[in-house]
């Protein structure tokens, strides 16, 4: 299982330090779980598998599951809903840089003006 932290931090160019920092799992839990020393709790490996956006199948197993892209389930929406609109795909670059309100007025707007 450490093999799949490492490879994580390795694509995700950052440290385990900095991991730490971000999802409150202690350095000493992180480089004993690299070293191969220990395996992190299931509420560990749930803070690391959200951080780095796989699924805790993933860090277990290291098989990737293709249904599971977005970190958090209002972006997974909001793509999906675009995705299905393609009508709306113009707001999917701005949907990285945006508030989901800001998407969902956008996209209100739009429907208003389709309608008139």
């Amino acid at each position: 299982m450490y093999e799949i932290f490492e490879k994580l931090l390795q694509k995700h160019n950052v440290t385990a330090y900095k991991v730490s920092k971000e999802t409150g799992v202690s350095t000493a839990t992180l480089s004993d779980w690299k070293l191969g020393r220990s395996t992190p709790k299931a509420d560990k490996i749930r803070k690391i598998a959200d951080y780095f956006g796989v699924t805790e199948e993933y860090m277990n197993t290291g098989i990737e599951d293709d249904r599971v892209y977005y970190i958090n389930d209002d972006a997974r929406e909001m793509a999906e809903f675009m995705f299905k609109n393609p009508e709306y795909k113009v707001l999917f670059d701005a949907s990285r840089k945006v508030k989901k309100e800001d998407i969902e007025f956008v996209k209100n707007m739009i429907d208003r003006i389709r309608n008139q």
